[in-house]
Formats: C-alpha cells, structure tokens, sequence
C-alpha cells in the first residue's frame, strides 16, 4: 500500500507490482526509466534519463464520496465566513482541476564505493505541465546479512515552487478561496529493501519508504504531512 497524504485520497493498494529492465551496451530501461548511459566505469556513471513525474500518483483514484465536501451554499454569507476561519481545510478534491502527467528528462550521476552508492540527479518537466525542476541526492548501502539481501536508503527531493504550485497548490475558479501558491521545498526519505531467496526464480520480498512532505505543509491539499509505503509478498523472477 502507499498512502495518500491528500484530504479525502485513496490509499494506493499494491496487489502485482511488476518489474521490467532491460539494458544494452548504452541504453537502459528500469522500471519506467529510460536512459542513456554517458560515461560509465565501475565507479562513476553518467547517465541522460527521462521518467514520468511521480507527482501525479497521489490524483488516480479518489472515493466517490468526499470526506471534506463542501458545506453550505456558496451565495450564503455564513459559508464565506466559515471558509476563511478554516483557511483552506474544507476542499473537494472532486472540483479541482485535473493534474496531468508530466515527463521529467535531465542527468543523473551515481557514485560507487565498495557497497555504498551516492547518485545526484537533476530533471526538468519537458512537457509544459508545470514548466519546474526536481533534483535528488541519495546514499545507499548495499549489504547481506546472512541469505538476506538488505539496501537501506536515504534522501533529500528537491522540488521547485512551479512543481509543488501545480500539483499542491490551488487554481483560480479551483475554489472560492482562489489561487494558492507553494514555494519549492526540500523533502527527505528514508527507504529499506530486503530480500530472501528461496530459489533460484523466488524470493520473500519487504520494501518499506517513508517520504517526509512537511515542508510543503502549507498546501491546502494535505492531510498529512508524509507518505508510506509498504509491501511484503514473493517476488518471481523470469
């Protein structure tokens, strides 16, 4: 499951989750990943890479009934009053404006030293959605205990103001309370994979992330102020 940090969103079940790569002399396909490797030796990798904005995973799905529906009239005075006593808390997420997909391109550079990998990438939206840039640095270990193959992982996003407007903030004629700006933000994470063979083709499988949004807290659209996942089944490799 992923949880969704908006008012009234769906949490994310996950059921299947399927794991496709491919990689040639230079090119690469991961997981929804493309990329195109620059330079690459055992220790530095430089690599162009395009991926779609994870951003819009949170505007799937939603109830069909909003928890947070809109009370009162909006000719009526009272309910005027009442939104700006409760700034922007009381929002259908049924009325705002569709969030779209965006494709991110940009480079990506990854450090290997023993078993730790330290990789910094910057992307840039290419496809006018919401015209931002989004960066990332990240540290991760690579160790085994015992049959059990464990990577933990830690982070920082980096998002701009243009990113979290589109996607967090509000639009004119969204809501009576009009347009709602969000200045850009640094977000850590945290994540743990581990894995148990069983044989050669299946493995118990546990990742557990932690995606810290409090930076961004003062979005009209957030509930809470961080995002899970969470997911232990068998993994079939072909």
């Amino acid at each position: 499951m992923i949880t969704n940090p908006l008012r009234g969103g769906d949490n994310v079940p996950l059921v299947v989750i399927p794991q496709i790569a491919f990689y040639a002399e230079d090119w690469f396909f991961d997981n929804g990943r493309l990329g195109y490797s620059l330079f690459q030796t055992s220790t530095h990798q430089l690599n162009i890479v395009s991926e779609l904005n994870t951003e819009s995973r949170f505007f799937i799905d939603w109830h069909p009934d909003n928890v947070f529906t809109l009370q009162g009239s909006a000719d009526s005075p009272f309910y005027l009053q009442a939104a700006e006593a409760s700034s922007v808390k009381n929002i259908n997420l049924n009325d705002l404006h569709k969030r779209h997909l965006a494709l991110d391109t940009g480079l990506a550079y990854h450090y290997v030293n023993d078993h730790h990998v330290f990789s910094v990438q910057v992307l840039h939206d290419v496809t006018n959605v919401y015209n931002g840039v989004r960066g990332a640095f990240q540290w991760q270990y690579h160790t085994q205990l015992g049959p059990i193959n464990i990577k933990p992982s830690f982070g920082l996003n980096y998002k701009s103001a243009e990113l979290n407007t589109y996607y967090y903030g509000l639009k004119d004629g969204e809501t009576l309370l009009g347009k709602v700006e969000v200045g850009s933000s640094w977000q850590p994470y945290a994540k743990i994979d581990a894995k148990f063979p069983l044989s050669d083709d299946y493995s118990v499988r546990f990742h557990l992330a932690y995606y810290d949004y409090s930076a961004i807290d003062d979005s009209p659209l957030l509930e809470r102020d961080y995002s899970m996942t969470a997911f232990l089944g068998l993994e079939r490799t072909f």
